[in-house]
């Protein structure tokens, strides 16, 4: 595996980010679940890792330089979806009487804030991002999008592989 070429790690992480939005536009539009505000944060992460991806699999860098920085960014991406997921998963984690009060909706504040304060109101927590609404295998989804990013660290951890080995 650590031989696959920046252009094929891209592709296969590009892949899997198309896969993972397509189960999360599917849960939303087929099955009829609302994404919370981390939820929708979360697919900035997943899109953000794919842009990485897509750029890294068209300009296919050649020297240590470039394969590095698109393994960097990729990177990036993915521990910014870890980090939101991780918040995601500790407010599920909490008591009832410990969660925080419901907001408004990110519509609202996106309308009437600065893109700074909805990101911090949105990472302190939602008393709607702290609910349960489906369970596959006894995980929830948060739990399920964290072993997608996980899975999804390969794809930048192939590419700065794919830097630093002998050339």
């Amino acid at each position: 595996m650590s031989r696959l070429s920046v252009r094929q790690w891209s592709l296969a992480g590009l892949a899997f980010c198309v896969l993972m939005m397509a189960v999360a536009l599917g849960l939303e539009h087929i099955v009829g679940l609302e994404p919370c505000p981390l939820c929708i944060f979360q697919r900035v992460a997943v899109i953000s890792a794919g842009v990485v991806f897509a750029l890294a699999a068209i300009h296919n860098p050649a020297g240590r330089l470039g394969s590095a920085l698109y393994g960097v960014l990729g990177l990036a991406a993915v521990g910014g979806g870890i980090g939101v997921v991780s918040r995601h998963l500790w407010l599920q984690s909490l008591p009832a009487d410990e969660v925080p009060s419901c907001g408004p909706g990110l519509d609202y504040m996106l309308d009437i804030l600065p893109l700074q304060e909805v990101v911090n109101m949105v990472l302190s927590g939602s008393g709607e991002c702290a609910e349960i609404d489906f369970l596959f295998l006894g995980i929830t989804l948060p739990g399920w999008t964290l072993v997608g990013f996980i899975v999804l660290a390969l794809a930048p951890l192939g590419m700065l592989l794919s830097a630093f080995r002998e050339r």
